[in-house]
């Protein structure tokens, strides 16, 4: 039963998923919305633009009948008059099929915004098959569209039908009025007719748009198992994620091993710390810590430090202090200056021995550290 359920798409699509639709075109479209902006913007150019319109088709139309003898009886003329009559006319309708052409560019815009995109026009074979188109025929989509259309045309139809007969006056006066103003009351009534329908679209539009959005994410829903891969894909598979951690580490501590043979002392806490401390007085302002670790990690800097001959020295409050309050790279806090100097005068009186400048010093009996940086100042230290 699990196992189904992960597999059900039950989940919201994530934004990477509406990103990538997007990519590919999948949008959200409403054609509903399309054609209501269409004959909103042809009905209005109509009642802005109609005087105008007439005026321009008129005089085509009388440039076009007046013949004189010549011309009415040379075939080249008369072909050259179309070709002049039909640019004319094109130009006068020319605000109007702009206006148009622009409301239908945009208006799909204003549901999902400017997609460009090349897939959508990408040959795809599986769209010819007969079987395929079949069923979405009769799928509840197809059905839905169905409905949708005879919807739409019963409505659009009733429309019209009522908006001729609610004019059916003005229109039979028009065979009574002059040319002119005729053709001006014709421009004035086809645009009527046409805000009429396509306020009879608003009502279709505002049920359509909500609808396909809906539809859209719907069908870009997720399964349990995607959001989960999604998620892995996204952030990182977490044992992955843990397995670079792990190699960060662990070139952070073999650059951090390479630093302590050249490290100046190598302070201990022997059951639990050690940290490696370097200073060159022509180059620091104070001793840098160089690498630091516990347990197993402190044992590596014990004996590395072995191997190259860097002194080492149990001081086990100065060893926590520095490992609780100090940082790999960095000076060490003012407030253990004198407890480190004292370490590194002994550090300095060993090498003078070394080259046979004196005896070689006892180490320091007892670095003492101020309390509050002293994790273990409460507890008994085992010897």
């Amino acid at each position: 039963m699990a196992e189904d359920s992960d597999l059900e798409r039950t989940e919201p699509a994530s934004q990477r998923r509406l990103e990538q639709a997007r990519e590919r075109g999948q949008i959200p479209r409403s054609s509903e919305l399309s054609t209501f902006s269409v004959l909103l913007a042809s009905g209005g150019g109509l009642m802005l633009l109609g005087p105008g319109l007439t005026h321009s088709l008129e005089a085509v139309m009388r440039d076009a009948l007046t013949l004189d003898r010549s011309a009415a009886y040379d075939p080249s003329q008369l072909g050259l008059r179309l070709l002049d009559s039909t640019a004319q006319a094109l130009l006068g309708l020319s605000p109007l099929f702009l206006l148009v052409t622009a409301v239908a560019l945009l208006a799909p815009t204003l549901v999902s915004g400017w997609v460009f995109t090349l897939e959508t026009i990408q040959p795809d074979f599986a769209r010819l098959s007969p079987l395929r188109g079949l069923g979405r025929l009769f799928s509840w989509h197809g059905l839905i569209q169905l409905g949708k259309a005879a919807l739409k045309a019963l409505l659009v139809g009733a429309v019209a039908a009522w908006a001729v007969w609610s004019e059916r006056t003005e229109i039979v006066s028009l065979v009574s009025e002059p040319l002119e103003p005729a053709l001006a009351h014709v421009a004035a009534l086809l645009g009527y007719t046409f805000l009429l329908i396509a306020g009879a679209f608003a009502l279709i539009v505002v049920i359509d748009v909500p609808f396909q959005i809906w539809e859209h994410r719907r069908q870009l829903r997720m399964t349990k198992e995607e959001v989960r891969e999604e998620l892995k894909e996204t952030e990182g598979n977490p044992q992955i994620k843990a397995r670079i951690r792990s190699l960060q580490r662990e070139v952070a501590r073999r650059r951090m091993m390479a630093q302590v043979p050249k490290a100046d002392v190598v302070v201990t806490n022997p059951t639990r710390f050690a940290v490696a401390l370097q200073y060159r007085e022509a180059a620091m302002a104070a001793p840098r810590v160089v690498a630091m670790g516990s347990l197993l990690v402190a044992e590596r800097i014990i004996e590395v430090a072995q191997q190259a001959d860097v002194p080492i020295l149990r001081a086990p409050a100065l060893a926590r202090a520095l490992f609780a309050h100090a940082e790999v790279g960095r000076e060490i806090p003012a407030r253990l200056y004198t407890a480190v100097a004292e370490v590194l005068a002994w550090v300095y009186q060993l090498r003078q021995a070394e080259r046979g400048a004196g005896e070689a010093p006892r180490p320091p009996a007892d670095v003492t550290v101020p309390a509050d940086l002293d994790p273990g100042a409460a507890e008994t230290e085992a010897v």
